[in-house]
This record gives C-alpha cells, structure tokens and sequence, in this order.
C-alpha cells in the first residue's frame, strides 16, 4: 500500500467527504479560525486545505501543528467528586485539518485492510456492517448454544487500559510494514504521524505547558480465550484486574459443580451474578430480566422528564426527545431479546405505551393499540423480530459480519423441489425447552421461513429502513 500523486482525484473525493459541512464540532483552541466559520468559507478555501493534504500524503510527511491536541477534562458524572482526578474522562481535540488529513488516510487504509482480508475475524470495533451489536449477538448465540448441549461456559470480561498507552512503535512499524503490507511513502507518514506528538491541558481558559503524548485510541474486541491469555501473558500491565469480571453460564446443576473462584494477575476473582457488557447486561440464565429491569427504569426516567415539559413542546419536538432517549434505549441490541417470553418483555411495552400516551396526550384509560397504529409505532415484540428479520437479510446479504453468516445457512433440499428455490434457511435442532431456543442461529432462520411467499425482500437495503 501507498500513496501516490495519480490518486488525487480519489483524495479530492475523500476529503470532500471528510469535510463535515453539517453539525456541531467543537472549536479547538489551536486553530486560526472557529471550526463553524471554517465550514461557512470551505468552498473558497477547501482547494488550499486539498493542497495540504496532498502534500501531507506525497512527501509522507505529518507537521508538527497537526500534532498538538488540547485536553479539556470533563467529569465522567456530575455527582462525582471534582477534586480527584480520577473522576475526569480527558477529551482531545485536533485541529481541524488534522481531523480531515486523519480521516483520509483511515479511510484509504480500510480499503486496504478489507480487499486483502487483514481484519481479524471477530475484530467488531470500526468497521463497516459491525456493531456491539452484532459482536454480542455472537456471544450470546455461543453461550446459547453450549448450554443446550448441556455445556458450562465461562465469560471474562477484562478491562484493558488503553492501548496505545504502551504500544512500542518500532513493533507497530514493524507490523505495519510486514503483517499489513504499507511500505514507501506511506509508511514514512505512518512514522511522522507517531512521532513528536504533543498536548496540553485547557482549564477555565488557562493553557497548561506542552507535553509529548502517546496518540491514544480505543477499540472493541471480542477474541477467544487461548488467544486473549496468550496475549495477557506477555502484556499483563494493560489489565485492570480489579474491574475484570467473570461469570458461569450453564444450567443450574452444572454450574455449582464448577470452582467460580479464578486467579489473575496474583488476585482471586470471584463469579458475578450479573455483568454489563457493552450496554447489555447479562444474568447467568442468560434470561436478560436484569436488562430489560435497567432499560426500562432508565426509560422511564427520560420519559418522565419529558413529561414535565411536554405542554412546552410541540408534538415533532417531542417526539424526537422520545425517539432520542427512550425508544432508543428500547431498541438497543434488541435482538438479544428475540424469543423472551411476552411476560419478560411486558415493562418494555409499557413503557412504549406510556410515551405514546404522553405523545399524543389520550387518557389513560383509552386503548393503546388504534393509538399506536396511528404513530405507526412497532410494538416492541414485534420491533425485536424486525431487527432479527433485518440482521438476517443483512446476512444473506453480505452487509454483516463473517460471524454471523456462519451460523445462517441456506436450504439445500437432497432433490429438487419446489422449496430450493423459496429462498429459505436451515433451522437448526436445539431443545427449545432450554437455551438454544432463544440463540440467533435458530431464531433468525425460523423467524425468516415464517415470512409469507408474497414478501419479495428488496435487493438495495434503504438507509431509512427502521422501525418507527
């Protein structure tokens, strides 16, 4: 991989796209101008900014004025104490060709990586047609699944420190050049970009000292064990033992046969009841009542809030704060829930019915349904199996994760019939009686071969296909 001046055109189009023409973005104390103004007179300046870019790309070459990030600490919650450091999340701000020129070389590098099959397979973290989402639907479709073979799993869930934190850079280098195949040009931008990079501290609108830094990034990751421990084993520094949990999925039975005490790092870890994992937090039944209790206080919260002011809104204005901070929440990694029994799901659908009510002001009294029929409202059941429907089509096709489309496999009849070409999916043998009932793999292909013969799925999936 490198870069090259015939690719011009393509970086004018890469950049005009990198170019954010729409939305708040923070003002950075290290640029000339407010970023909003930027955008207002990029038509007049925009060939000046290309011309840096290039430059940037062709001589492999990062200035110094790129590298300079202001830190604005910011509380991780209002009620906790300000005078401890520890309680601040530090935000770093480029300035704003810096973010453009980034953006750039990402997006070319992503091309690079995804034509010649250098991802990792479960790798979910900032790549196209993967989410949390997906990344925990294969695990919960994994713990599903041993649990209806009668199997015991163990999930840990490390809290690593941020990579690139202790990231040698001559090994980065180094895999940059020959796991991932940059060479040239661009990897001398690779090691300008790494190199020389400074910071400082921006407080009530005093500017500390410069500092050198360590670019730092985060990535989600879901890998299996022998791997992880492999790894841990040379780098165990990067692991806060502390806040690692672990827990025992299974059946009761089998569960309390098992020790639940594991050691890492010199420290004894004892098995939780329930964990959060990307949002979702998970009981040992893998029966999500944990979830669904959170969500829907939290849920509710919001919608109370809402409530307070709702004669100040109109009806567009609150319904996109219900939209915002309720239905949101109710459709967050939802699939997880598909196959949950109705009485599980039932505090989710009353408080999608309450936000209705607070939508459209009808009493309490009056039925829900010709209401929520009228907002075109999925009830959340049925909001559950779209998503599941919608993941599945995604998988077949090939707008999803290799993972998944493991685990949905097409009908192929041992003679010809009329069905081989009814477009339907393999349902696998699980005992619905226990776990496997509600994993993916068996949920996704029944909930497909119920869909009537008249439903053609359309061949170009539109942005605006959701639930409303």
């Amino acid at each position: 991989m490198s870069f090259f001046t015939d690719k011009v055109l393509a970086i004018r189009e890469k950049a005009n796209q990198a170019i954010p023409t729409t939305g708040p973005s923070p003002d950075v104390l290290t640029d000339p101008i407010p970023t909003h103004l930027l955008k207002d007179v990029l038509p007049l300046i925009g060939c000046s900014i290309l011309d840096q870019i290039n430059g940037s790309l062709v001589l492999g070459y990062v200035p110094r004025s790129y590298k300079v990030a202001v830190i604005k600490p910011l509380l991780k919650k209002p009620s906790l104490d300000p005078d401890v450091l520890a309680n601040y999340r530090p935000i770093s701000n480029l300035p704003f060709i810096s973010k453009v020129l980034k953006k750039v070389v990402v997006t070319q590098l992503l091309e690079h990586l995804q034509r010649s099959s250098l991802f990792e397979m479960f790798q979910s973290g900032f790549r196209a047609h993967h989410s949390t989402e997906t990344a925990l639907l294969e695990v919960t479709n994994d713990l599903l699944i041993a649990s209806d073979h009668g199997l015991v799993s163990m999930l840990v869930l490390l809290d690593l420190s941020a990579a690139f934190d202790t990231v040698d850079h001559s090994i980065l280098l180094h895999r940059l050049e020959h796991v991932i195949g940059i060479k040239g040009t661009a990897l001398d931008w690779f090691r300008s970009y790494l190199s020389d990079r400074y910071q400082f501290a921006h407080v009530h609108g005093v500017p500390s000292s410069y500092r050198n830094i360590i670019q730092q990034h985060g990535i989600n990751f879901h890998c299996y064990a022998d791997d992880t421990q492999l790894y841990l084993s040379m780098k165990p520094e990067e692991t806060e033992v502390r806040k690692t949990e672990v827990m025992v999925f299974g059946h009761e039975p089998l569960r309390d046969r098992l020790d639940h005490m594991i050691t890492l790092d010199g420290i004894s870890l004892t098995s939780s009841l329930s964990v959060r994992n990307l949002g979702v937090t998970f009981d040992q039944n893998l029966s999500f009542n944990s979830h669904i209790k959170l969500v829907s206080r939290s849920a509710f919260f919001h919608l109370r809030n809402i409530t307070k002011i709702r004669k100040l809104l109109t009806r567009h204005d609150a319904e996109k704060l219900i939209q915002a901070f309720v239905t949101s929440k109710l459709d967050y990694c939802n699939s997880l829930l598909s196959g949950c029994p109705n009485n599980s799901l039932r505090s989710l659908q009353l408080i999608q019915n309450a936000a209705a009510r607070v939508l459209t002001g009808i009493d309490k009294r009056d039925h829900i349904t010709p209401v929520m029929a009228s907002l075109h409202w999925l009830p959340v059941k049925f909001r559950i199996i779209f998503k599941t429907l919608l993941l599945t089509y995604k998988v077949l096709r090939g707008l999803a994760p290799s993972y998944l489309e493991e685990v949905v496999i097409p009908y192929q009849p041992n003679r010809p019939l009329r069905s081989q070409n009814a477009g339907l999916l393999v349902v696998p043998r699980v005992s619905r009686s226990r776990m496997g009932g509600r994993a993916f793999s068996y949920q996704a292909p029944l909930l497909w071969n119920q869909l009537p013969v008249q439903v053609s799925p359309p061949s170009e999936l539109h942005d605006n296909l959701h639930p409303r």
